[in-house]
């Protein structure tokens, strides 16, 4: 891959002044030969196996940060769903595997694991249902251990068993983690659609279909992207669409770089590139001010959709452009907590939760860091995961949830979770309920066009 001076120029200066970092590198590792009848021999194989392939990860991402200059925010794991690798033993709960995990991520110095998960759009095994009451538990004695379910696809549809149940485990885990104002909540999200090969927290796992061991990366750059939409003011949508794309290539090829250097050195193959606009809580690097750069008053304002719909999709033709591997997610994040812009949005009142779930529609994943108040019925909790897992269903393309019911508070007290999760104000959850339906069950079948072959 040959770069010009120019090229190179332009990309120090994205570093330097726009907040262009390279969000995660994130190391698959499957572990399905880790499975076995003894649950100890079994924790011992995700050990010895999760050493040999990312003991020098970290070392590795510190040494090309410092070859290349190119911010490396963090360092990660992401595991076979852990459903299918202690489902084998006898064990009737899974918090020794995440405990493993966690010490693990705390031996190796990786900022989170992922794959404290399970698979269930169709239905639920013994295992899976196992994993499932092991959360809340599970997420409250760890630290670094992300987890995440699979509820739906568009193939096979939406397993309301299991929405149903998630509703109740997401309340029981914001409990189990109260004196943190539900953190546990962060670490845990639920899809449809689930990517196999996602480098983002908390939602990476390494999929069944996956190899052995790849090396995967997540690029951020809402900052840069913002910048790219300042040299077009007053420009018709289409100019100004050109010009994001074009950036979008450039921050992809960069990625790219040190993607396939990384995993060179650590001797795995390179998974793929997700050129996911994924913010954090600073200033400048939010996708909420992309939109009002665009010409939105405030994220949530009528256009707002279509602004985003424009900006996901003209990022996603950057990328694959310069990159062969592109997948994971790739778009655009709304998270609550983690932009500043959807912040200062929620608090003047610009955005709802029902103007969040639109916008879902044409961006990546979905309702993703929303603090409720803690008294939120469960199955209201569930109600808001059937309606994000609709969405995805229908429209063939990854959703999630992933809401904190923070104990104890209500509509417009702030929660801190600190770091890249940031904080946010908690939002207002419609009153009236939907336990009847969600209290049915059975499973939402596939749409018609899911029949395509």
């Amino acid at each position: 891959m040959i770069f010009t001076s120019n090229e190179i120029q332009e990309t120090v200066n994205m570093f330097k002044h726009h907040k262009l970092d390279v969000r995660a590198i994130t190391m698959g590792i499957s572990l399905r030969d880790c499975a076995c009848s003894s649950g100890k021999e079994s924790r011992q194989r995700i050990k010895d196996k999760i050493r040999r392939y990312a003991g020098k990860l970290v070392e590795t991402g510190k040494a090309i940060e410092s070859e290349f200059g190119v911010p490396i925010i963090n360092k990660r794991i992401a595991v076979t769903p852990i459903s299918l690798v202690a489902e084998p033993s006898e064990a009737t709960s899974y918090v020794e595997w995440a405990i493993t995990l966690d010490e693990l991520a705390s031996e190796l110095g990786v900022d989170f694991i992922g794959g404290f998960s399970a698979l269930v759009q169709k239905g639920m095994t013994e295992g899976d249902k196992k994993l499932i009451a092991s959360i809340p538990e599970a997420l409250a004695v760890t630290n670094r251990v992300c987890s995440s379910i699979n509820l739906g696809t568009s193939k096979n549809g939406i397993n309301m068993d299991a929405v149903k149940l998630m509703g109740s485990t997401i309340k029981e885990t914001a409990l189990r983690t109260k004196d943190k104002d539900g953190l546990g909540c962060a670490k845990l999200v639920v899809f449809c659609n689930a990517p196999e090969d996602n480098p983002f927290m908390a939602g990476a796992f390494h999929g069944p279909g996956e190899g052995e061991a790849v090396l995967s990366v997540g690029v951020s750059g809402p900052g840069v992207v913002k910048a790219a939409c300042e040299d077009y003011k007053g420009e018709p949508i289409h100019v100004v669409a050109e010009g994001i794309k074009k950036t979008a290539f450039k921050i992809t090829r960069m990625g790219q770089l040190v993607g396939t250097e990384a995993a060179r050195r650590l001797g795995v193959d390179f998974g793929i590139l997700d050129l996911s606009l994924a913010p954090t809580p600073e200033v400048g690097d939010s996708v909420a001010r992309i939109l009002e750069e665009l010409g939105i008053e405030s994220a949530g304002a009528p256009g707002s959709t279509a602004a985003l719909a424009m900006l996901t999709d003209m990022v996603k033709k950057g990328g694959v452009m310069a990159s062969p591997a592109v997948g994971g997610l790739s778009g655009a994040f709304i998270p609550v907590s983690e932009d500043e812009g959807m912040i200062d949005a929620v608090r003047k009142g610009s955005i709802s939760l029902e103007k969040l779930e639109a916008m879902t529609c044409v961006c990546s994943v979905g309702l993703d860091m929303i603090a409720i108040p803690g008294d939120t019925p469960d199955t209201t909790i569930s109600g808001i995961i059937a309606d994000e897992m609709a969405i995805g269903m229908v429209n063939n393309k990854t959703t999630a949830v992933r809401v904190i019911p923070v104990p104890g508070k209500g509509v417009g007290e702030w929660v801190e979770f600190g770091g890249l999760l940031g904080g946010a104000p908690i939002m207002k959850v419609s009153n009236f309920g939907c336990a009847d339906f969600i209290n049915r069950g059975g499973r939402i079948p596939a749409p018609i066009h899911s029949f395509r072959n």
